[in-house]
C-alpha cells in the first residue's frame, strides 16, 4: 500500500510539474532561511560551551555606583582573584587574562602590529579545556617571557619551521614560544593570537591592589556552591581591601571611605551568559544581545509558517484540478483515510525534495549569510548527526503541517457534484481560513519591512547625527611613536605641507575606543561637605586637538601653546561639569582631584561631543595638557587628491626609518566602522523581508487562481453582458487588495511597539514616523496588485465560450 502511495504520488507531481515546481522552490526557500537562522542561533547559544568546567566558570565584574547610575566593569583588579581564592575554600581555582596594547612583534625579517596578543595565567588554558599541540601544558607559562602562540600566528612569522623554543621580539621584549594552540573556538568571547604568562606583568615589584580595573578574572567553584551566597560574602573583602585603598588614593575620611562597601560590588557571572547577557561597554569583545535571539528566532518559525503556508494555498489551488480522479476513487470504494494519506505522501516527499534542494540553496548562500551575520557558520554543520536528525524530523513535521489541510480538504470532496462536472467543494468557511492565512503572511511580510525601514533609519541618524566635532577630511596617522625621537620632525613636515589645514599630537581620537579612565570629584565641593566622586574618561591632547577637531570651546580657554604652565590643567566636557554638581556655578578655576590624590585646575569646558558611539549617551571625560603623547598623529586635510597626499606623507613616514610600516586611517570611516553590528541587523531584517514578501506572493499567486477557478463562469456570464476586462480585473483584485490592507493594519500597532521597544536601548534615537508605515502598507499593496493582476487580467481576457461550454 505505502508502495501504491509513493508510485501515485509520483505520478502527480510529474503531472502537474509547474504546481510541484513553485511549490517545492517556496518550501525550499522557507527550509533554506529557516537553516541559516539555525545556525546562526546555534553558533550564539552555545558561546564559552566548549571548556568542560564551562558550568563552574565563573567571571568576576565590578558593578560601581558613580555619575548618577551603575556602571558595569567586567575586569577587576590584580589582587581580587588571588584574594576570593584564598578567603573562600569553595573556589577551587581562579585564574586572569589582560589584554596587551597593540604592539609589533618581529621575527628576523617579519615585523607584523599585533593587537590580539593577550597575559595569562599558567592555568588558563588548562581551566578553558585549550590543548597544547606543542610544549608543556604544565610549565609553558610558569616563567616571565614565555609565550603560547597558535598555529596561525606560527605560520605567519616562522613558516613551515618549528617555533617551539625560538625567541621573537614583542615590543621591546625578547620573549621565548614554549607552546603552540590550535586556536581559540569562534564561539569564545575572547580570541587571541598569542598568549603570554602573566608573571611577564604582574612580577613581585606590582601592587597588589583591589580597586582599579584591568584584569578579566574567572573563578572555578565547586560543583555544589552556589554562587549567589558566595556573591553575599563579597562586601567583607570590599571592607577590608578596597575601603583602605579609597581612603589612601582620594585623601578622604574612613567613614567617607567606608561608603564604597554599598556602591563598590564585586558580582559573578556564568561565562556561559557573557556573549549574550553582557550589559558592560567594556568587553574584551563586541557582545551579542539575547534581545536578537529572540527576534531572529521568531523571523525563522515565521518564515517557515509562511512557506507552510504556501504548500497550504498552492495545494487548494490546485485541488480543483483533481476533482474528478478523487470522484472516481471514492467511486471505486476507497476510503476517507485512505484519501488523507494518499495526499500526506504526496506532501512528505514535495517536503522530503524541498528540503533537499533548501540543503543546496544553503550551500550556495551560507558564505553571504556569514559576511552579512559575521558568523562562521560552515555547511559540515548541517550534515552532523544532530542536524540530520533535526533535518529529518522537520520533514515529517512540515510535511504533515503544512499537508494535513489540504488532504482533508480534498478527502472530502462530494462525489455527485464531481460527477455532474462540478468541483465538489465546500467553500463555506473555508474559504475564511485560506483568506486568514494570506492576512497572517501579508501581516508578517508589512511588518518585516517597517522594521527593515526603522533600522535603517535609525542608523541614518546616528551615522549623521551633529558629533561636537568634524569627522570629515581628519587623517589619523597611528602608531607614531615608532618614530621616536622624528616623532616632532615628521608632524612639522605635515605642518609645512600647504595640503594640511592643521596638526595635533595625541594618544587619544573619537570613536577609537582608547581613552583612559579615573575617578574624580571636585574639591571645593567636596570642602562643602558633599564629595560626588564620578567616573570619568581621560584623553591627552596638545593645545592644536580641539581647533584641529573643530570642537567648541564654549567656556574659559585652551591650553597655552607651549611650556610647563598647564601641566595641571585640564579641560572638561559639559556631561562632566554636570556630573561633578556644579549646577550653575561657573567651574572655570576650580579644582578636581583625580586617584592618586592628583590636583588638577580646570581652566575650560568644551561642548560636548560624542567620543564614543551614538548609541551611548556622552560620557564625563577630561582632557588633560600633553605635548608627549606619541600614539597618534591627527591632520586635518583640504585637498581633492587625497590619495596623492596620503603617497606623499607615506614616504615622508619611511625617509624616518620608522620600526612599522605606515598606517593611517580616516575619522570618517572609523565612525561608520562603530555601527557594524546595527548594519548586519538591517542587512538581515532586508533579506528576509525580501524572501517574506516572495513567498506571501506565491501564496497569493495560489489564492488568487484558486478563487478565480471558482468564478470562471461568473466572469464568462459578465463578459457576454459586456463587462470590460478592467471592470472584471478591478472586481478580482478588489477582495485581495482589501486583505492586503487588513494585513497591514494589524502589523502597524504591533511593529510599532515593537521597534520602539527596540529603540530603547539607543541613548540618542530617532521618532518613528508615519511615513514608515504608509511606506510599508504601499509597498505590500503595490507588490501584491502586480502578483494578483497576473492572474486576474488572465482570467478577464479568456474567452468567454469555453468558461460557458459546459453550460
Amino acid at each position: 500500500m505505502i508502495r501504491n502511495f509513493i508510485v501515485t504520488a509520483w505520478r502527480n507531481l510529474g503531472g502537474n510539474k509547474g504546481f510541484s515546481f513553485i511549490n517545492v522552490f517556496g518550501l525550499a526557500v522557507g527550509l533554506a532561511c529557516c537553516m541559516l537562522i539555525s545556525g546562526y542561533l546555534y553558533s550564539e547559544l552555545t558561546y564559552d560551551t566548549y571548556s568542560a568546567n564551562s558550568k563552574q566558570l565563573y567571571r568576576v565584574y565590578l558593578s560601581a555606583d558613580a555619575n548618577g547610575g551603575t556602571t558595569i566593569f567586567p575586569s577587576v583588579d590584580v589582587a581580587v582573584g588571588p584574594g576570593i581564592k584564598n578567603a573562600f575554600p569553595s573556589v577551587l581555582a581562579y585564574t586572569r587574562l589582560d589584554q596587551h596594547r597593540p604592539t609589533f612583534v618581529k621575527y628576523e625579517d617579519k615585523t607584523f602590529k599585533e593587537d590580539k596578543i593577550m597575559f595569562i595565567d599558567s592555568n588558563f588554558l588548562k581551566m578553558f579545556s585549550i590543548p597544547l599541540l606543542e610544549g608543556d601544558s604544565k610549565n609553558a607559562l610558569t616563567e616571565p617571557n614565555t609565550m603560547v602562540i597558535t598555529k596561525d600566528f606560527e605560520k605567519k612569522y616562522f613558516g613551515q619551521s618549528d617555533a617551539l623554543g625560538k625567541m621573537i621580539t614583542v615590543g621591546n621584549d625578547l620573549v621565548k614560544v614554549t607552546g603552540v594552540i590550535d586556536k581559540i573556538p569562534d564561539n569564545s568571547h575572547f580570541h587571541g593570537d598569542a598568549f603570554m604568562s602573566f608573571v611577564t606583568e604582574d612580577n613581585a615589584s606590582t601592587p597588589q591592589t583591589w580597586s582599579n580595573v584591568n584584569d578579566f578574572t574567572y573563578l572555578l567553584l565547586d560543583k555544589n556552591t552556589d554562587p549567589h551566597k558566595l556573591e553575599a560574602a563579597f562586601p567583607q573583602l570590599v571592607a577590608k581591601y578596597v575601603v583602605p585603598e579609597v581612603q589612601h588614593d582620594m585623601g578622604v575620611s574612613l567613614a567617607e571611605a567606608q561608603k564604597s562597601v554599598n556602591t563598590f560590588k564585586f558580582l559573578l557571572q556564568p561565562i556561559t551568559d557573557i556573549h549574550l547577557h553582557s550589559v558592560s561597554k567594556y568587553e574584551l569583545e563586541g557582545s551579542g544581545d539575547i534581545h536578537y535571539i529572540y527576534i531572529f528566532a521568531a523571523l525563522a518559525v515565521f518564515v517557515l509558517l509562511l512557506a507552510c503556508i504556501n504548500f497550504t494555498n498552492l495545494s487548494t489551488a490546485a485541488a480543483t484540478k483533481r476533482a474528478k480522479e478523487i470522484g472516481v476513487r471514492k467511486v471505486l470504494g476507497s476510503e476517507k483515510n485512505k484519501l488523507i494519506w494518499q495526499f500526506l505522501t504526496e506532501s512528505l516527499m514535495l517536503t522530503l525534495f524541498s528540503m533537499l534542494l533548501a540543503l543546496g540553496l544553503v550551500y550556495l548562500l551560507i558564505p553571504y549569510f556569514n559576511d552579512v551575520a559575521g558568523k562562521h557558520v560552515t555547511i559540515a554543520f548541517y550534515f552532523s548527526e544532530w542536524a540530520i536528525a533535526a533535518e529529518l524530523g522537520l520533514i515529517i513535521v512540515v510535511g504533515m503541517l503544512a499537508g494535513l489541510y489540504p488532504a482533508v480538504f480534498m478527502s472530502s470532496f462530494k462525489i455527485i457534484p464531481i460527477l455532474k462536472g462540478g468541483s465538489g467543494l465546500q467553500l463555506s468557511g473555508k474559504s475564511n481560513l485560506r483568506s486568514g492565512l494570506i492576512v497572517f503572511q501579508f501581516a508578517i511580510s508589512t511588518a518585516l519591512i517597517i522594521a527593515t525601514l526603522v533600522v535603517f533609519q535609525q542608523l541614518s541618524y546616528m551615522q549623521n547625527k551633529k558629533l561636537g566635532y568634524d569627522k570629515n577630511q581628519v587623517l589619523v596617522v597611528n602608531d607614531a611613536y615608532t618614530l621616536g625621537n622624528n616623532i616632532d620632525a615628521f608632524k612639522q613636515d605635515l605642518v609645512n605641507d600647504n595640503r594640511v589645514v592643521s596638526v595635533t599630537r595625541t594618544d587619544n581620537a573619537p570613536g577609537y575606543n582608547d581613552a583612559g579612565g579615573t575617578e574624580i570629584y571636585a574639591k571645593e565641593i567636596a570642602d562643602k561637605g558633599t564629595r560626588n566622586a564620578i567616573a570619568t574618561s581621560i584623553y591627552w591632547i596638545d593645545p592644536n586637538y580641539i581647533p584641529t577637531m573643530k570642537m567648541e570651546l564654549i567656556k574659559g580657554r585652551n591650553f597655552y601653546p607651549s611650556g610647563p604652565a598647564d601641566s595641571t590643567s585640564v579641560i572638561i566636557n559639559e556631561a562632566e561639569v554636570s556630573a561633578l554638581g556644579f549646577g550653575d556655578t561657573d567651574p572655570i578655576g576650580k579644582t578636581i582631584i583625580r586617584s592618586g590624590q592628583r590636583h588638577y585646575m580646570i581652566v575650560g569646558v568644551v561642548k560636548d561631543f560624542h567620543f564614543t558611539s551614538a548609541k551611548q549617551k556622552i560620557a564625563p571625560l577630561m582632557m588633560i595638557a600633553s605635548n608627549n603623547s606619541n600614539g597618534k598623529i591627527i591632520a586635518r586635510v583640504k585637498t581633492a587628491d587625497v590619495q596623492h597626499l596620503i603617497g606623499d606623507i607615506k614616504n615622508k613616514w619611511e625617509q624616518y626609518h620608522s620600526a612599522a610600516p605606515f598606517n593611517y586611517s580616516f575619522l570618517d570611516q572609523q565612525f561608520a566602522s562603530l555601527y557594524g553590528a546595527e548594519q548586519r541587523v538591517g542587512n538581515i531584517f532586508t533579506s528576509f523581508s525580501i524572501i517574506a514578501i516572495v513567498i506571501a506572493c506565491l501564496g497569493l499567486f495560489g489564492l488568487a487562481a484558486f478563487m478565480i477557478r471558482q468564478r470562471v463562469k461568473e466572469i464568462g456570464i459578465r463578459k457576454v453582458l459586456g463587462a470590460s476586462t478592467g471592470s472584471i480585473t478591478t472586481m478580482l483584485s478588489r477582495d485581495f487588495l482589501q486583505l492586503i490592507l487588513i494585513a497591514a493594519l494589524i502589523s502597524f500597532p504591533v511593529t510599532w511597539y515593537a521597534m520602539n521597544k527596540w529603540l530603547q536601548d539607543f541613548a540618542y534615537r530617532t521618532q518613528i514616523h508615519w511615513w514608515v508605515f504608509a511606506l510599508a502598507g504601499v509597498i505590500a499593496l503595490l507588490v501584491a496588485a502586480i502578483t494578483i493582476s497576473f492572474q486576474s487580467i488572465k482570467a478577464a481576457l479568456a474567452n468567454p465560450v469555453r468558461s460557458l461550454r459546459s453550460e
